[in-house]
């Protein structure tokens, strides 16, 4: 079962974190950075969070220590964004409108991952969370992405909680997300024993404490994106065969039930 947003902080002993506020993030933006993606079970990332209470506080936003997330991703009628990912290509991008649920923003991202390893993000804040494509939207499109905004199509929902570190000791933010729910038309898959972790670093340092604790933990780094996973679960139709052994390992995470529903 997925675990409630009023107790994830003891669950994974997020109290036990000194606390940052969203203003005093500025330091870690790390709008062009690079990204270390790992895949877990809720079990791994139990054993290893109170290992971390020295080295990393947590983000609270409103009192909470886990934010809740929705995300709507687009992309053309033939998944051109979906299968640049699926070949392989190193210049990728991806367009989503997500909603921070319990602060009330809304913004239009565009996620550009360069031939170079880095992440580099663009976004523009919406009055809440856009479902098409409007023109306000498409010039902003037009100038962050090399694809007509036109063709882009709403795709998949994928809602999540969100616990984000930031580093005592150097330029470094960790997203964690758990209880993650991916449906599109009536179907709704949630995998409450996987989570997704993402190390932001301005530039790639081993010296991570949460890299290191994850390599003790035999968990090696997986480049993954939720969309895809999303893709592969819910489009059935969708070629997803490169992402065969990636899909078999977050099955295999999920303990044999990546049909679990929680509400």
């Amino acid at each position: 079962h997925c675990i409630p947003q009023q107790d994830i902080a003891t669950t994974l002993a997020l109290q036990h974190y000194a606390p940052i506020s969203l203003s005093k993030m500025g330091r870690v933006a790390l709008l062009n950075r690079t990204d270390t993606k790992y895949v877990l079970s809720l079990a791994t990332l139990q054993r290893i969070m109170p290992q971390l209470t020295e080295v990393y506080a947590a983000l609270v936003v409103q009192g909470k220590r886990a934010s809740h997330y929705r995300t709507l991703y687009f992309d053309s009628a033939d998944f051109a964004l979906y299968y640049r990912h699926h070949s392989g290509m190193l210049n990728r991008y991806k367009v989503r409108a997500r909603e921070y649920v319990d602060s009330h923003l809304a913004f239009l991202e565009v996620k550009h991952k360069t031939n170079k390893g880095r992440t580099i993000k663009s976004r523009m804040q919406t009055p809440e969370l856009t479902d098409e494509i409007g023109a306000e939207t498409a010039a902003f499109l037009h100038n962050t992405l090399p694809f007509d905004p036109a063709q882009l199509e709403p795709k998949l929902w994928v809602a999540y909680d969100r616990i984000t570190l930031v580093s005592e000791l150097r330029q470094e933010r960790v997203t964690i997300d758990l209880n993650l729910t991916f449906s599109w038309a009536d179907e709704t898959i949630s995998l409450p024993q996987l989570v997704i972790v993402e190390v932001k670093q301005d530039g790639f340092s081993s010296q991570s404490e949460m890299i290191r604790r994850l390599r003790q933990n035999q968990v090696r780094p997986l480049g993954f994106s939720k969309y895809c996973l999303g893709v592969s679960l819910l489009y059935p139709a969708i070629k997803h065969n490169n992402f065969k052994s990636k899909l078999r390992l977050v099955q295999k995470l999920a303990q044999g039930q990546p049909h679990a529903y929680c509400h």
